[in-house]
């Protein structure tokens, strides 16, 4: 998808020109599953924010991402209880299925992979999380089924 100026402008409108950078900059990230440099430079110089301060805010929050992501994200803790049952077999299963290393996204854009020292649910690990989506007790065997329900997801998805 390509950045459009004129959709910025009506973005940074929506959210309030001068005050609401982490607003529009969402807003941006959602559209475009990352923030294009133009949308950072835009930004800034519409708002009236330095661009060094713009991608200090960028590069701050994990939720944002300056390289494009796929339409859906996988991620796998990596935590110690995850890791103690058998995260690492599970990661290495996703990697070999989406064909993509950790911090990655598929050469079609549908799917980025992650990793994440904890998700707070270690009584359910190893954990994955697909768009949202918990899935504990996570096994190599089972990774299968979860990719196979995400591609059915992607391919559904407009």
């Amino acid at each position: 998808m390509e950045f459009e100026p004129v959709e910025m402008a009506e973005t940074i409108e929506r959210n309030g020109a001068g005050d609401s950078l982490i607003s529009v900059l969402e807003e941006v990230q959602a559209r475009y599953r990352y923030l294009p440099r133009e949308a950072m430079i835009l930004a800034g110089e519409w708002m009236g924010v330095p661009l060094s301060q713009v991608y200090s805010v960028a590069t701050f929050y994990h939720a944002f991402s300056l390289v494009p992501r796929g339409k859906h994200t996988v991620c796998v803790c990596t935590g110690t209880a995850c890791h103690v049952r058998g995260a690492v077999q599970v990661l290495d299963r996703l990697e070999t299925s989406l064909q993509v290393k950790p911090g990655g996204t598929t050469r079609d854009r549908q799917f980025t992979l992650e990793t994440v020292n904890c998700l707070g649910c270690c009584a359910l690990g190893p954990v994955v999380v697909l768009d949202g989506e918990y899935e504990g007790q996570m096994t190599p065997k089972k990774v299968g089924d979860l990719v196979k329900r995400a591609i059915r997801q992607a391919e559904s998805d407009p």
